[in-house]
């Protein structure tokens, strides 16, 4: 079940769905006009997004801006009549699946290729059902390293910072309400043969978000946390990095070590955290820098 949910006057978010991988689409409120963070997976999921706002008395947005491109942040763009913003590289990456077909046998072939993968063919499917009138849309306006949007009384600061999960990935700072929405920024590759983070990659990525003075922060697969709450995902992610580097990617001697430095067992996410780092570590070729 879907609920819109307030942090403060001025941005409110849709809750994520994870059985048909809808992430959280948010809205930043301005005194002149309303911005919209991510498109959505569907048309359904950002007309549904569009109805809550009007039930809430919140006004529409005029803009939208996307994370990156992967298809549960960008598909909802042919539902919504307002001016989209996002990357070049972004765009660059919508552009390629604009000669795709949407059918079981086409997601199919292209999961064979290794062009799709098995889970986002998968949970399109899912999100779509049989009717599947998938419209590729671009966005209209593009930006390279950074850009600022002043809503009025509140200002947006788009930044790219990259990262395993998608190299075109960028960042959405609500200035004066302290709070970064990360997009999957900080989550691992999924389109590779196997699930990966890579060393160099994701303490770039950590530094360039360290930049940003912010109290909340926004993961759209799962939900705001606080400060503290990302420092500690952080710190999960910069010292499995950092042993990774140090064992040369050795499992029994990363787990050991971090045993070792944390004092007890480790849990499901931190070993799954270093198993990404070591798939990382192999599909580099044992390349650190």
């Amino acid at each position: 079940m879907q609920t819109l949910e307030k942090i403060s006057d001025r941005f409110w978010y849709l809750t994520p769905v994870s059985e048909t991988d809808r992430p959280i689409l948010g809205v930043v409120i301005g005194d002149k006009r309303s911005l919209m963070i991510d498109a959505g997976n569907s048309e359904n999921h950002a007309k549904y997004f569009l109805n809550e706002l009007e039930i809430n008395k919140i006004p529409q947005p005029s803009l939208v801006v996307l994370t990156h491109w992967h298809w549960d942040h960008s598909f909802g763009l042919s539902a919504l009549d307002m001016i989209s913003v996002a990357s070049k590289q972004t765009k660059t990456e919508i552009e390629k699946q604009v000669p795709f077909e949407w059918t079981d046998v086409a997601l199919d072939e292209r999961v064979q290729s290794g062009v799709e993968i098995e889970f986002c063919a998968n949970v399109i499917k899912e999100e779509y059902g049989r009717e599947r009138n998938i419209r590729i849309t671009l966005p209209e306006i593009t930006f390279e390293a950074m850009m600022q949007i002043d809503l009025g009384g509140v200002t947006c600061q788009l930044q790219h910072v990259g990262g395993d999960h998608a190299q075109d990935s960028v960042i959405v700072y609500v200035k004066e309400e302290k709070i970064l929405f990360l997009g999957d920024s900080i989550y691992a590759n999924i389109y590779s043969s196997k699930r990966n983070h890579t060393v160099k990659r994701t303490l770039e990525l950590l530094d360039m978000i360290d930049l940003y003075d912010a109290e909340t922060y926004i993961l759209s697969h799962w939900r705001p946390v606080s400060k503290l709450e990302y420092q500690q995902e952080a710190a999960l992610l910069r010292d499995i990095a950092r042993l990774t580097e140090q064992f040369t990617g050795r499992y029994e001697a990363i787990v050991k070590a971090y045993k070792a430095q944390v004092e007890r067992e480790l849990n499901e996410d931190e070993l799954e955290t270093i198993e990404y780092f070591i798939n990382g570590y192999e599909l580099d070729g044992g390349i650190i820098g």
